[in-house]
């Protein structure tokens, strides 16, 4: 718990910083590269989390690896390593991104669906999920052959459940009540 709090502290404190250099979208491309690299490379994440890797080498890892890097997004790294705090990388990038996309007004909408979403489909998710929150949105496509066809909608809070699994499940509930 405190750790994400930490986390959530570095995010607002480099979101400020990025935003008083006119950087801030170019470190939260920085941030979206960190998840994603950490999210497919498992010898990173070991790495980060390790006790017994040297801070020196985590910093060479980590400046080969994000070597295009925005100024703010490699003091970052730099603050992290010398606070002891390298471990929260991924946490912090994922509140930045968050932050970032709360200050543009801006949301990602999870569609999951059985087929991939067709360029049509995403224009009229972008217009549904507009229509009920009002903010404009990003489309997340996750594709889950078990909902058997229809979508499930996910935007915050909200989530909206058009899948055939659900409404096979619904008619099994109703059955098996009466």
């Amino acid at each position: 718990m405190s750790g994400s709090r930490a986390a959530i502290r570095y995010a607002k404190a480099v979101l400020s910083l990025a935003t008083d250099q006119k950087s801030a979208e170019a470190v939260s491309n920085d941030m979206k590269a960190i998840s994603n690299a950490i999210a497919q490379s498992e010898d990173l994440r070991q790495m980060l989390q390790s006790p017994v890797v040297r801070s020196s080498d985590k910093k060479a890892v980590l400046t080969q690896v994000f070597n295009e890097a925005n100024v703010t997004t490699t003091n970052l790294i730099d603050v992290l390593i010398s606070n002891k705090r390298l471990a929260l990388l991924n946490d912090v990038a994922a509140s930045y991104t968050q932050l970032y996309d709360q200050m543009r007004g801006t949301q990602v909408a999870t569609v999951t669906t059985a087929v991939a979403l067709t360029d049509d489909l995403k224009a009229k998710v972008l217009a549904k999920v507009k229509e009920l929150t009002g903010k404009d949105a990003e489309v997340k496509s996750i594709i889950d052959e078990s909902i058997l066809g229809g979508f499930v909608l996910r935007v915050g809070d909200i989530q909206y459940n058009a899948s055939i699994s659900n409404k096979l499940n619904k008619l099994k509930r109703e059955f098996t009540l009466n």
